[in-house]
């Protein structure tokens, strides 16, 4: 007979297994915020560097915050299969390199990823076994002020990203864990207990 899981528990790894960890939520909500803290306290972290077709920003590095490309290089990526999932967002694309993650989990290094909503929904399909971890905002008030504070974009872009938020807030029910971000310190401490890091 099976041993018995409580509602609402995920059952444990293979011990000595690594896990495939997942963090997404809406715009606005602090994933990078949580992440930077995580690796600034956990340097062990592995957090895996995504493909784009955008151009780097001032100060970015290829290799560090992404691995730069452009249309024909990231339509090779696809075509080989190489991206463990993908999305475009305004205007650029956006990928997770398969080998990299898998040679870190073959190491036994758990690997973290922060992505949106549809790649977390890709990368579940690609790797049934990895966590999804949902992060969620206080309350919806907290987010509109978050999104809204930047008083950087335009009222239909605000609006957008909000329209967005609504989309992915409503999905919080496909995810394995939820972290409400109160505070960076508590949800980095919450994120790292899931990734079972010693």
């Amino acid at each position: 007979m099976s041993s018995a899981v409580s509602r609402g528990e995920t059952p444990e790894p293979p011990v000595g297994k690594p896990r495939l960890t997942v963090l997404s939520g809406p715009s606005g909500v602090g994933k990078s915020t949580v992440v930077a803290h995580l690796r600034k306290v956990h340097p062990e972290v592995w957090l895996s560097v995504s493909a784009t077709t955008r151009a780097p920003r001032p100060g970015e590095e290829h290799g560090v915050q992404y691995f730069f490309t452009d249309d024909q290089e990231f339509d090779k990526l696809i075509a080989n299969g190489e991206l463990l999932e993908w999305a475009e967002f305004a205007g650029n694309r956006y990928g997770t390199p398969r080998a990299a993650v898998t040679e870190r989990l073959e190491r036994g290094e758990p690997v973290l990823l922060e992505i949106d909503l549809q790649g977390a929904r890709l990368v579940k399909e690609a790797m049934p076994e990895a966590r999804l971890v949902f992060l969620a905002p206080p309350s919806w008030d907290e987010l509109v002020r978050r999104l809204t504070g930047r008083g950087t974009e335009a009222p239909d872009v605000i609006e957008r990203r909000l329209d967005a938020a609504r989309t992915e807030l409503a999905a919080e029910a496909e995810f394995d864990s939820t972290l409400v971000n109160t505070s960076v310190e508590e949800v980095s401490a919450e994120l790292l207990a899931l990734m079972r890091i010693d």
